[in-house]
């Protein structure tokens, strides 16, 4: 019986065959894949610890900086401000507000944050600022243009030609503009302002006008006559009140209401002093009682 062998012994080699060594650790890919991945876990955290605290933003905003103030050595510093459009605001107030001056850098000025201040001031409706290198910059401004003046709850206001408000505390240059009142006049102070301009010389004499409803418009004249506007085809009744007045001179006389809200009639209210009112229509006339007149402004 043999004898088993539990242990057995190393190969041996054969004579002339080179005897194999052990690989360094340095040279097995695991030990290098260990390296690069606990390099790479050392550089990211430090990132992380600069970018945490702050640091990296410093240093990037020093070296941008000093980028900045050396190419204003070289011509890139602002020397002229081009302005197209400006008409209402005023001069110093625009330069404030773009917080330029002759020298500054031309990199350090922001056209965005700029034109962000610049749409705030109250007579700017649209603006573009542009950096025109090396030492220009230009805006190009469209002004809101004066409308009327809104009145609402006792107060006046200014508005511009699409119904918004100029916010200025003094507008007294604009006094002479058309009142509107009613809540919703703003918006459609535009489109009176056109019809009443089908008539030019009957349009100078208007001092105010009242929305009514939001549907239509009653119109006060400079010697207090209230004129009824209707809420369909307001311009033929504005025209058919223009021929009137050129036959009849009721501007002087005593009626205090022209009411145009029915079509192809001509309704006229007296004041209080008298005691009859007319109703033109086709040429014929008729007696009518003189309602209050409802103005209300």
């Amino acid at each position: 019986m043999r004898r088993l062998r539990i242990f057995a012994s190393k190969p041996k080699l054969k004579r002339g065959q080179p005897r194999r060594r052990a690989r360094p650790i340095w040279r097995q890919p695991t030990f290098w894949s260990i390296i690069f991945l606990l390099v790479g876990t050392a550089i990211g955290l430090g990132c992380l610890w600069i970018w945490k605290t702050g640091l990296f933003q410093e240093l990037a905003g020093k070296t941008r900086w000093q980028f900045i103030t050396s190419s204003a050595k070289y011509g890139f510093a602002v020397r002229e401000v081009y302005v197209k459009g400006r008409i209402e605001t005023n001069k110093e107030l625009l330069l404030n507000t773009l917080r330029l001056k002759r020298g500054t850098p031309i990199f350090a000025f922001d056209p965005e944050a700029a034109l962000e201040r610049v749409t705030a001031l109250p007579w700017i409706r649209t603006a573009v600022i542009e950096r025109q290198l090396p030492d220009v910059v230009y805006l190009s401004l469209v002004e809101r243009k004066p409308l009327a003046l809104w009145q609402h709850k006792g107060d006046f206001t200014l508005i511009d030609t699409s119904g918004e408000i100029i916010p200025l505390n003094n507008f007294g240059k604009y006094n002479n503009l058309k009142i509107v009142v009613g809540w919703n006049a703003p918006k459609h102070a535009s489109n009176l302002l056109g019809i009443l301009a089908v008539a030019p010389e009957l349009a100078k004499r208007v001092k105010a006008a009242v929305r009514v409803g939001d549907r239509r418009w009653d119109i006060k004249m400079d010697n207090d006559l209230e004129v009824y506007l209707p809420e369909l085809e307001p311009v033929s009744a504005w025209v058919q009140l223009a021929e009137l007045l050129e036959l009849h001179d009721l501007m002087e006389g005593d009626v205090a209401i022209v009411d145009l809200r029915l079509p192809g009639r001509i309704i006229l209210r007296q004041s209080p002093k008298t005691e009859e009112g007319m109703e033109l229509k086709s040429n014929r006339t008729s007696k009518q009682s003189n309602p209050k007149s409802r103005w209300d402004t």
